[in-house]
């Protein structure tokens, strides 16, 4: 009996101590905050004084709230130079930024459609920097927040949002 008792208090005390761990709510970073503030700002930026835009690979149409997100043409994960440039973030539907960039033919037209609008030599530009590092300060991160939440604002003005 008392080794199965002990037994299940160890169990008992690593669910506690999970339960605790899970309880705990990660801090957003000044960076997240950044770059979730560039995702919104790309969206209602770019969406119509009706509040709507449309999606850069599938051309999907649709508010800037509702399915839209902010969606990296290189990857926020793998380039810290591109993740925080707004040349780099545009209006994307959620089948389009989700799944269909890592499995389907998005990426292959997220990257047509910056041809078009950026021309090919900016693009080869941004993939020969994909491994590039830019070193930002915690001050220059709260200046970029500051700007695009002022940007933000605006645009939401502008939409009636």
């Amino acid at each position: 009996y008392s080794l199965s008792r002990r037994m299940i208090d160890k169990v008992d005390k690593r669910i506690a101590h999970k339960k605790r761990k899970d309880s705990k709510v990660a801090k957003a970073t000044v960076r997240s905050k950044c770059l979730t503030a560039l995702q919104l700002l790309v969206r209602v930026e770019a969406a119509d004084d009706s509040g709507y835009c449309e999606c850069v690979t599938c051309g999907k149409v649709a508010m800037w709230n509702d399915g839209m997100q902010g969606g990296h043409f290189i990857p926020k994960g793998s380039c810290s130079y591109w993740s925080l440039e707004k040349e780099n973030v545009h209006p994307q539907c959620q089948g389009c930024n989700g799944y269909g960039m890592k499995h389907g033919d998005a990426a292959h037209r997220y990257t047509l459609w910056m041809q078009d609008y950026y021309g090919a030599d900016y693009v080869e530009e941004m993939l020969s920097k994909t491994k590039a590092i830019k070193k930002i300060s915690a001050q220059d991160y709260r200046d970029m927040l500051t700007d695009l939440n002022t940007q933000i604002k605006g645009h939401k003005a502008r939409i009636g949002a």
